[in-house]
């Protein structure tokens, strides 16, 4: 069963369970997965890939952590909670995340392949890094940890 299939699966789920916070995050998963699959490329034969699916709830949950940032700086607690629970609910379509030490870890095989020996060439590394871990990692996170091994 596909990403998307799963959504709309869990939608009617949600709906019999009357699980109003799951439904929705989920519509607005559903909608940007049809944008998705409109644009050139993204689908096959109709049907959004996964690679694409996941590469959207990517977007959507990084949305929602920056509105909670800001709802959160503004003191609207009633909306951070909102967006808090939308995060939660589309945590659990996203693969697992990778723990700072394994990012390190990678990050450093990877500034050893490269060459890189300074903070100058992060240039070269990010690339490389976001390819690596595209999904598994935040790309704040695989900056930060970058900063620490060159500093």
């Amino acid at each position: 069963m596909s990403l998307q299939e799963q959504v709309n699966a869990d939608i009617i789920t949600a709906m019999k369970a009357k699980d109003e916070v799951s439904l929705r995050a989920l519509r607005a998963v559903k909608s940007a997965l049809l944008i998705a699959a409109s644009e050139k490329g993204a689908s096959q034969d109709g049907k959004l890939t996964d690679e694409v699916a996941v590469k959207t709830f990517q977007k959507l949950t990084k949305q929602r952590k920056e509105s909670l940032d800001i709802y959160l700086q503004n003191g609207r607690t009633e909306l951070a909670e909102k967006e808090k629970e939308e995060i939660a609910v589309l945590e659990r379509y996203l693969p697992k995340q990778m723990s700072e030490a394994e990012i390190k870890e990678v990050l450093q095989k990877i500034v050893t392949e490269v060459g890189a020996t300074s903070a100058a060439e992060v240039g070269k590394v990010m690339p490389v890094a976001m390819k690596t871990l595209a999904g598994k990692a935040d790309g704040k996170m695989i900056q930060t940890v970058l900063k620490e091994i060159f500093n």
